[in-house]
């Protein structure tokens, strides 16, 4: 009976060892591995998922709208490690489109591996990028890309940083007829004189860590409410406010882009 106790308690200190490695293997991090971490932007109004041309919403003014572009960029994505030990993506310019359901994900590639705790983005393109030579600007940064949804002022020589258009009933109709709002974001501060910088930083925290490892790429749902456009550090009325395609007319509503970004949650995904 003495002997079979030994035992017992012998092979129960063996599993609980066993159990200290494996978890001690699984939580080890190699800091010459990289993965990739995926913004993913989910689009909504309010608790609505946003849809296209069809959905009719209202703002806290009581005005309805429906919305038929949104299109804003994003850049400067950096992580933060539970350590404090910041990694920066300074290369990589990402355009979410509602339009392109592709253009939702954003892929930060080549990430070392730790415990990331926190994002930072800017909300536009960096004035060094927008006045780069035009050979370094590709991918989303080329304005020929953008086809008829221009996304660049030639008058101007910058990106539309965010661009939100729509139709509401309230609104007066245009030459066109249309009760059209327009809503046109940009302004970087400046190429050779300082002008209106409407670039926005946004840091997001994370309720649970995105875990990088070599087989472990974390996927960051994100929320942008559009609603907090009209209702966000500016309460903007469609009434008055329905058509800005400009820089200090349209501080407002990037003071207001920059709030309607939340994290959702996490996937630390296996490959």
């Amino acid at each position: 009976m003495k002997t079979n106790k030994i035992l017992s308690i012998i092979a129960l200190l063996g599993l609980l060892s066993f159990s200290i490695v494996s978890c001690k293997k699984t939580d080890e991090i190699n800091p010459n591995d990289k993965n990739s971490i995926v913004l993913s932007f989910e689009n909504r109004v309010g608790d609505k998922t946003l849809v296209l041309g069809t959905g009719v919403y209202k703002n806290t003014s009581g005005e309805n709208f429906t919305i038929t572009t949104l299109n804003y960029f994003i850049s400067n994505v950096s992580f933060k490690k539970e350590d404090g030990t910041v990694v920066k993506s300074p290369n990589d310019y990402f355009l979410v489109r509602q339009s392109v359901a592709s253009s939702l994900n954003a892929e930060l590639k080549d990430i070392p591996a730790g415990n990331y705790k926190e994002v930072t983005f800017t909300v536009g393109v960096d004035s060094v990028k927008s006045i780069s030579d035009v050979s370094q600007r590709i991918g989303v940064l080329d304005p020929t890309s953008y086809g008829n949804d221009n996304m660049y002022w030639a008058w101007n020589s910058g990106y539309i940083f965010t661009k939100i258009e729509g139709i509401s009933s309230v609104v007066p109709s245009n030459s066109a007829g249309l009760k059209k709002f327009e809503y046109h974001v940009g302004g970087f501060g400046g190429r050779t004189s300082a002008t209106i910088n409407n670039l926005r930083t946004v840091t997001l925290s994370f309720a649970d860590a995105a875990t990088v490892r070599a087989n472990i790429a974390p996927e960051v749902h994100l929320f942008a409410d559009v609603s907090k456009v009209f209702d966000g550090v500016t309460t903007l009325k469609l009434t008055s406010t329905n058509v800005v395609h400009g820089m200090a007319a349209a501080t407002p509503i990037a003071n207001n882009v920059a709030k309607i970004f939340s994290v959702d949650h996490i996937h630390n995904v296996a490959h």
